[in-house]
């Protein structure tokens, strides 16, 4: 019997940026099972983060249905290449001189990325997201639309937009309630502080941390981050990251280990088979239904995010990224707050001459 193929075209085009390959899924016992695979999708941008410029977007659009169509697949893993990130959001450099100050050009970008975040809850297989490194910004949202959260323990979680003149509406203000309530997501959305991956787990926004650095042949937890107490003085500080004197010596020992993302992959093989195990109607018809809670926001909410967000890009997106694009480490990558303040108190109209005086490179 010849198989009818649902796919949006016959070739997906690709530039290596976005990489698609079928691995053999691995039953309980840990050994490949013959004719049957899991689908891995990676951001392939290590120099950049791993961060998805336009062209990558359509390629993960497109290796979804991909995914989603293929007969022999039972789960699709997200991940990003190399230790350093999963994904860092959206390719600040092209924001930056192409999307800053071009609102309509943005405006249609947003439509590309709104496709991507719904391809992913759309997706027909169960979606794990193979957390290898920090996971920010539109790279935590991405990650928040897939069904399941293997992370490494020196993965960082978290936003960036109120800090570089964006704010989290592809989907973090939609999700990041769901999964910490409200305050939480609050916290993160606003003040763009960093998560680690086991407060991360803590609070329910993952599933697992799983430690992967060596040092002396044994593999550790994350040393950055206190793992092995819950209260202190009332207060619980469990995967808190650690500050002073501990933080420098955390550094020493963090320097003198190697990573080895092994662990995570086994942990990834792992769950998906225990999803193997499990009749794959029931399983779709589960992960849909779960979904919907995340849907129900993100469809009422999607078109009118990505039209502020355009309009955005003539004010504080325009400067935001043009600081962070621009920067450097020793003038800064964000702009001067309490001097745009300042400045719009006074007068509220975003010209060049505001945007400019407000840059890291001009601070009084």
């Amino acid at each position: 019997m010849e198989l009818k193929n649902h796919d949006l075209v016959e070739e997906i085009p690709s530039d290596g940026m976005v990489l698609f390959e079928k691995k053999p899924v691995k039953d309980l016992d840990g050994k490949p099972v013959d004719g049957l695979y899991n689908a891995w999708i990676t951001l392939n941008n290590p120099k950049q983060f791993n961060s998805y410029t336009t062209a990558m977007i359509k390629q993960v659009i497109l290796n979804f249905r991909r995914a989603s169509n293929s007969r022999d697949v039972v789960c699709t893993v997200f991940t990003g290449t190399g230790d350093k990130a999963f994904c860092t959001g959206g390719n600040t450099k092209e924001y930056a001189e192409y999307y800053a100050g071009r609102p309509e050009e943005y405006r249609q970008y947003m439509r590309l990325f709104n496709d991507m975040v719904t391809s992913i809850l759309h997706c027909d297989k169960p979606v794990i997201c193979r957390v290898n490194g920090m996971r920010i910004a539109g790279g935590q949202e991405i990650g928040m639309a897939c069904d399941f959260t293997i992370a490494s323990d020196l993965a960082n979680f978290g936003q960036a937009g109120p800090r570089h003149g964006s704010v989290a509406d592809g989907g973090s203000t939609d999700f990041l309630p769901l999964f910490v309530g409200v305050e939480l997501g609050m916290q993160s959305c606003t003040l763009c502080e960093p998560w680690s991956s086991y407060k991360s787990e803590r609070v329910g926004l993952i599933n697992e941390a799983v430690p992967v650095l060596k040092v002396d042949g044994k593999t550790i937890r994350n040393p950055m981050v206190i793992t092995d107490k819950w209260l202190d003085d009332g207060k619980i500080v469990y995967g808190e990251f650690k500050t002073g004197d501990e933080a420098k010596q955390a550094k020493q020992i963090l320097k003198s280990g190697q990573i080895d993302l092994t662990p995570l992959d086994d942990a990834v093989e792992a769950l998906s088979a225990k999803l193997l195990h499990t009749f794959p109607g029931c399983i779709t018809k589960s992960v849909e239904s779960v979904r919907k809670h995340k849907l129900l926001h993100w469809d009422k909410n999607r078109e009118t995010n990505r039209a502020w967000l355009g309009l955005n890009m003539m004010t504080e997106g325009r400067a935001g990224f043009r600081a962070f694009n621009e920067g450097n480490r020793e003038v800064g990558r964000e702009v001067d707050f309490v001097k745009l303040r300042k400045k719009l108190a006074k007068d509220p109209a975003w010209t060049d001459e505001l945007t400019e005086s407000v840059m890291p490179w001009n601070k009084d």
